[in-house]
C-alpha cells in the first residue's frame, strides 16, 4: 500500500504554523536586538562625560531660548556655547553687553536646556581632532597673561574681584586687582591675589568673545 497523501487542508494548516512560527522568530529576534541595543546605548551613556553634552550643545539649533548655565557662586547666565576645551567652557552671553564668559567645566552646577537640546547632546558625537579639545583652563589663562585682558573673576564664596592676570600656573593664577575697564598700570593697581582654579566659579572678560 503506497503513501497517504496529506489532504490539502493539513498543508495549508502546515503551510500556517510555519508562517506562524517564523513570524514568531522574527518578533522574538526583534525584541531580543531591541534589548540589546537598549543595553548598549545605556553602557554608552555610562561613559559620556558633561563635555561631550555641552560640545553638542555648541552646534544646536538657536531656535529657542538659550542655554541656562547656573554656576557653583549661584549665578546663572544665558548663553550659546562658543567653545569647549579640556576642561572648561567658553559662553557668549545672550546679553550683548556682557563680554564673553570662561567656566571651569567643574563649576557648572546645572544647565537648563531644553526637551529638543537634552536628547540631541546625549547622541553620539562626531569625533573632532581640534586642538581646542585638548586646550586646558591654564592654557587658556597664561594666554590671557599675553593679552592683558581685564577680567571679573568671580569667585564660589560668591566674592567677585576685578583686574589683570599677571601669571598663571599649574592651578592657580596671579591677579593684579584694579577697576573693571582700564588698563593695568601700577599706580592703579590696589592689591593682589592667588586665587587657585579650584575656587573659581566663572571668568567675565573685557575682551570680545573672539579673544578665545
Amino acid at each position: 500500500m503506497g503513501p497517504r497523501c496529506l489532504p490539502y487542508a493539513r498543508v495549508v494548516r502546515w503551510d500556517r504554523f510555519f508562517d506562524e512560527l517564523e513570524a514568531q522568530f522574527a518578533s522574538e529576534w526583534e525584541a531580543e536586538r531591541a534589548a540589546l541595543d537598549t543595553e548598549a546605548e545605556r553602557l554608552r551613556l555610562s561613559r559620556v562625560p558633561l563635555r561631550d553634552r555641552v560640545e553638542a550643545l555648541r552646534d544646536r539649533e538657536r531656535t529657542g531660548a538659550a542655554p541656562a548655565f547656573e554656576f557653583t557662586d549661584g549665578g546663572v547666565i544665558a548663553a550659546e556655547v562658543s567653545s569647549v576645551g579640556a576642561d572648561w567652557v567658553a559662553l557668549d552671553p545672550v546679553d550683548s553687553r556682557s563680554g564673553a564668559v570662561l567656566v571651569p567645566l567643574a563649576s557648572i552646577a546645572a544647565i537648563g536646556i531644553g526637551h529638543s537640546d537634552i536628547l540631541r547632546s546625549a547622541r553620539p558625537v562626531e569625533s573632532r581632532s581640534l586642538l581646542t579639545d585638548r586646550m586646558t583652563l591654564g592654557f587658556v589663562f597664561r594666554d590671557l597673561v599675553r593679552r592683558r585682558a581685564g577680567v571679573a573673576v568671580h569667585l564660589a564664596t560668591r566674592r567677585s574681584l576685578t583686574g589683570t592676570i599677571d601669571r598663571a600656573g599649574a592651578d592657580h593664577l596671579d591677579l593684579a586687582l584694579h577697576e573693571p575697564g582700564v588698563p593695568r598700570r601700577a599706580s592703579d593697581v590696589v592689591g593682589y591675589r592667588l586665587i587657585p582654579f579650584s575656587s573659581i566659579a566663572w571668568v567675565r572678560l573685557d575682551a570680545p568673545v573672539g579673544v578665545i
